[in-house]
């Protein structure tokens, strides 16, 4: 018997952060450590699995402390965290996580009105964090995913200049890797191609994931474009959790069971065992009744034959 080959990508499932901080429903952890184990057994090998934020203001991960000590009973999972500061990293490291993100927006009015910061100042911030992780936790990896770096809601366009000066500036203070985040939807095919491509040139291996978003239905080209550019790690959301209320099924995170069903039909192994992943939204829906939730390839089903 030979053994599976060793994954090709690695998918980080971004749910239960980034998809459960966007719905107003706030998850008990029972069902958040359900759904963990879930996404465990799956074959998932990165789980950010909560943001280190004061739970007045983000009452969904009062618990994720919790949620991290949890997480760290499954050898082949890295537990990662995002932070938006150095006392969250602090927090964050002192629970156990194995990897911490932190989002730096590359669109000034963006990081003003997400962390009321400018980029210049959150690379600082980052630093701070860079040096505590230094002295309380070495080893655990510190990545930055650039908000905005396909546009901005507010700010409109963002130069490709800008992303990349602010790259390198972080890739300089001594961050493992940069990722870039279609934050708004507003990327395509093209200019993700083009932007990773110059990633890769300007900080060569330190170039991390590509976080897409499917608000204009873009988000599995983009990943392909960011694919075939040379990146080996994506973000998504089991389920495309984090839809916008207002506009049903649009400013989500990609599905995690379209973006592995396209990757293994093209025979690029990630890992994961898609009838498992799928079996995970059963816990996803229980402990959020009444969520919607997105996919072609759960509502499709697998394809007859299908053993990958």
């Amino acid at each position: 018997m030979t053994s599976p080959p060793l994954p090709q990508v690695l998918i980080s499932e971004v749910g239960p952060r980034d998809g459960l901080q966007s719905v107003k429903a706030t998850m008990p952890t029972a069902d958040k450590l359900r759904w963990i184990d879930a996404l465990a057994a799956a074959g998932l090998r990165e789980i950010e699995v909560a943001s280190f934020v004061p739970a007045k203001l983000l009452p969904q991960m009062a618990d994720a402390a919790q949620v991290v000590r949890h997480a760290l009973q499954y050898p082949g999972v890295r537990v990662m965290a995002l932070v938006p500061n150095l006392h969250g990293a602090q927090a964050a490291l002192e629970a156990g996580a194995q990897k911490l993100t932190l989002p730096v927006s590359a669109s000034p009015a963006h990081s003003m009105a997400n962390v009321r910061k400018t980029p210049e100042a959150m690379v600082e911030e980052v630093q701070a964090v860079l040096r505590l992780r230094d002295q309380i936790a070495p080893g655990v990896p510190v990545e930055v995913g650039m908000s905005t770096a396909f546009g901005c809601t507010l700010q409109g366009a963002v130069p490709e200049d800008d992303v990349l000066r602010l790259a390198v500036q972080l890739a300089q203070v001594g961050v493992d890797e940069v990722g870039l985040s279609d934050t708004t939807g507003m990327g395509n095919p093209a200019q993700v191609r083009r932007l990773f491509t110059r990633l890769f040139q300007e900080i060569g291996s330190r170039a991390g994931s590509a976080h897409m978003h499917n608000t204009r239905g873009l988000g599995l080209a983009n990943c392909l474009a960011a694919y075939e550019a040379g990146v080996r790690t994506f973000d998504s959301s089991l389920g495309g959790l984090g839809g916008c209320p207002y506009a049903p099924g649009a400013s989500g995170n990609v599905v995690t069971e379209d973006l592995v069903f396209m990757l293994e039909a093209m025979g690029v192994s990630t890992g994961i065992d898609l009838a498992k992943l799928m079996a995970a939204r059963l816990p996803l829906q229980m402990g959020l009744p009444g969520e919607p939730l997105y996919g072609m390839t759960p509502e499709a089903g697998l394809p007859k034959g299908w053993n990958h």
